[in-house]
């Protein structure tokens, strides 16, 4: 069985998410591989104003932006278990 939103055609979790629900996933919980310092500042100042736009349209009325602001605000809070791994010592199991 396939899946398709808006016409296009679904190949994974969060490809769906970020199709039905207008959210990209990368811009607020971070990419998967590594990012520079400048690479980071950028997305993280787009996502807080697209999660600023989400909130004013919310408290306008708009309960999809809300969710979607809800959606994106624990996004920001998640680390990819990549990037999380990457903080470990090698071998000892603790935080570096």
């Amino acid at each position: 069985m396939r899946t398709f939103v808006a016409g296009q055609e679904v190949h994974g979790d969060i490809e769906f998410a970020e199709l039905a629900l207008g959210i990209d996933v990368d811009l607020f919980r971070g990419p998967l591989e590594f990012e520079t310092d400048g690479d980071r500042a950028a997305r993280e100042d787009a996502g807080r104003d697209i999660l600023a736009d989400l909130r004013a349209d919310a408290e306008a009325g708009d309960e999809i932006a809300g969710w979607d602001a809800l959606y994106a605000d624990a996004l920001t809070r998640t680390v990819p278990f990549l990037r999380s791994v990457r903080g470990l010592r090698a071998g000892t199991g603790e935080a570096a």
